[in-house]
């Protein structure tokens, strides 16, 4: 029997070594990749006031709020073996959103959290038809992104403004205040906003007794004074709505008005996905954790783009996947049931894809109320009492 030469066992043992190391490198490698999930922003800044920059939007809105998801999911991500990152990519008011949409899907992103305009939104949506790519809206409230702009491969956490007006009309009828004295301005968002508010109030019995353009100019701070007391003047009314999505002119009409009246909707008390006033079901952890990380206070986009993007990784993380059809399908199960820290979980609606969620209700420095409201009452969900319920809806998702 020949001895074996030592130094042919070393190199025997070494290749073989390098064999195994190689193998384990491979399998690792392989096992991150299905371990790890990427999630794509594809967001537009929030244009600036136009005629003056008292209070800018965070160069950071909303892209702060997907930051915070993803640290968040992280955290549980490390305990079972799993990791997720972001893919941000961030356009001006001009930009085309085609060449930042395609640099996400060649990086092989399949959810993309968004904040386009409606023309953008849907050319984005066009664009990725056919393929497996969802758009999570975290941005636009347009109804008709909804009703008969839905499109099948867009997901709405985002509220609609009939959500957010329906929330207000819900506090507004509770206390008795029906009737309505609608003030909007010239912009499309303003009309839109005016529209949403007269539905509401016709769904929920209350009542429009007057309606008035505001005619002013975009600066509310020189005109209010003089202006709204004869303004309201004469007419009969228990609150002052407001419709002034470009905050142009609604803050100065409170204390303004000829006889003493609340004001509500895009200023005074108004309803919105978020609040740094929130406090409970654990909203002061969410509102701290935001606050050492971005510097300063959680706004709605922020929040939106913190639950779309938790929509998905929260997802992954429940479930230990990233394949694309287990998570679409998941995400848009009745058994969703995302934490949002406002008391209840929420879970995306059928007919249009909406999430589902309450609506708060805040002043300038406090929380007032969240809807829906005690004796509203919903065959399904009292949540689906906010928006176009499935009768009325005009959505045939495509």
């Amino acid at each position: 029997m020949t001895k074996a030469n030592p130094l042919a066992r070393v190199a025997l043992m070494t290749a073989v070594g390098a064999a195994f190391a190689a193998t384990s490198f491979l399998f690792g490698a392989a096992r991150a990749e299905a371990d790890e999930l990427a999630v794509g922003m594809l967001w537009q800044k929030r244009p600036p006031p136009d005629i003056y920059d008292a209070d800018p939007p965070p160069d950071d809105e909303g892209i702060a709020g997907g930051q915070l998801a993803i640290k968040d999911t992280n955290t549980t991500g490390r305990l079972i073996g799993m990791s997720f990152k972001e893919e941000e990519k961030v356009l001006e008011q001009d930009d085309d959103p085609i060449p930042p949409l395609n640099e996400l899907l060649d990086a092989g992103i399949k959810f993309i959290i968004t904040s386009l305009p409606s023309d953008k939104l849907l050319k984005v949506s066009d664009a990725v038809k056919g393929k497996d790519v969802v758009l999570l809206n975290a941005g636009n409230a347009d109804d008709r992104l909804r009703q008969e702009d839905c499109r099948a491969n867009v997901f709405h956490v985002a509220p609609s403004r009939a959500m957010l007006t329906d929330a207000l009309a819900q506090f507004l009828v509770f206390k008795r205040w029906r009737k309505w004295m609608v003030v909007y301005g010239p912009h499309d968002g303003d009309k839109l906003y005016a529209d949403a508010l007269r539905n509401s109030a016709k769904k929920f019995a209350a009542k429009v007794t007057a309606e008035k353009l505001w005619e002013f100019g975009p600066d509310g701070r020189r005109t209010a004074q003089q202006e709204v007391p004869l303004f309201t003047q004469g007419l009969d009314y228990d609150v002052v709505v407001i419709a002034d999505e470009a905050g142009e002119f609604g803050q100065y009409v409170e204390f303004h008005t000829w006889d003493p009246r609340p004001t509500a909707g895009t200023a005074g008390l108004s309803p919105v996905s978020w609040d740094p006033a929130a406090e409970q079901n654990g909203a002061v952890q969410l509102n701290n954790r935001f606050k050492k990380l971005a510097n300063r206070k959680m706004n709605s986009l922020d929040f939106n783009a913190w639950l779309a993007v938790r929509a998905v990784t929260e997802t992954s993380a429940r479930l230990k996947s990233t394949d694309y059809a287990t998570l679409r399908k998941a995400i848009l199960s009745p058994e969703l049931d995302l934490a949002g820290f406002k008391g209840v979980g929420f879970s995306f609606r059928d007919w249009d894809q909406q999430l589902r969620q309450p609506i708060l209700l805040a002043s300038a420095a406090a929380l007032v109320s969240m809807s829906p409201q005690p004796g509203f009452l919903h065959q399904r969900s009292i949540l689906d009492t906010l928006g176009v319920d499935k009768p009325e809806s005009k959505c045939k998702l495509q």
